[in-house]
């Protein structure tokens, strides 16, 4: 390759001029930014959800299952099958949230909750994070409590079902998926300790 076309291919920042709130939905905002191409110069805009960080928790019992939750999606209109996950309230940090978010969903608590990855959901249009974590040993304590307009089931999985599960497509969200890939890195052999 020359030096040209190596130049041509480097990356610059944008440089963002101007930036106008667009609308606030309670989970997330919307905002309009007009931004430079460092190539040419021109103006473009772009439409950015600002949204809280989230969460998700893989969360384990001490017999190798997995806590699961089947609820229903509006954005896709179907029951899915998921880990427990949701946002990280104002001055909360991501573990406090992972753990509050597992006992109001599923009613369990974790002996021990452990830091897996920090991805972004989807740069393109969202200015956020998720953290993912695992929680071991977990043990049912009391019973769930849904936000007003949740309704969720847990069920328990083996462990070694779940990239069959992900394989055949009945665990689809892609965040989930994530925080099961980070987890499945880090433990290659899903029939050791966990």
């Amino acid at each position: 390759m020359l030096n040209s076309e190596k130049a041509e291919l480097a990356i610059s920042n944008w440089s963002c001029v101007d930036s106008q709130p667009q609308g606030d939905y309670r989970v997330f905002r919307v905002r309009r930014d007009i931004s430079i191409d460092p190539r040419n110069g021109e103006q473009h805009d772009f439409f950015v959800i600002e949204a809280p960080d989230w969460i998700n928790i893989i969360p384990l019992t001490t017999d190798r299952q997995v806590i699961l939750i089947e609820q229903y999606r509006h954005g896709t209109n179907e029951i899915t099958l998921e880990i427990p996950g949701g946002m990280v309230d104002d001055g909360e940090s991501p573990l406090d949230a992972a753990g509050r978010e597992l006992l109001e969903e599923t009613g369990f608590k974790a002996a021990e909750i452990e830091f897996l990855a920090r991805t972004r959901p989807n740069p393109a249009i969202q200015n956020n994070w998720l953290h993912s974590f695992v929680a071991r040993d977990c043990s049912f304590s009391a019973k769930p409590k849904f936000d007003t307009a949740e309704h969720i089931a847990a069920r328990l999985v083996p462990l070694n079902e779940v990239p069959s599960l992900i394989a055949r497509g009945d665990i689809s969200h892609s965040l989930v998926v994530a925080a099961f890939y980070s987890f499945f890195a880090g433990n290659l052999d899903i029939n050791s300790k966990f």
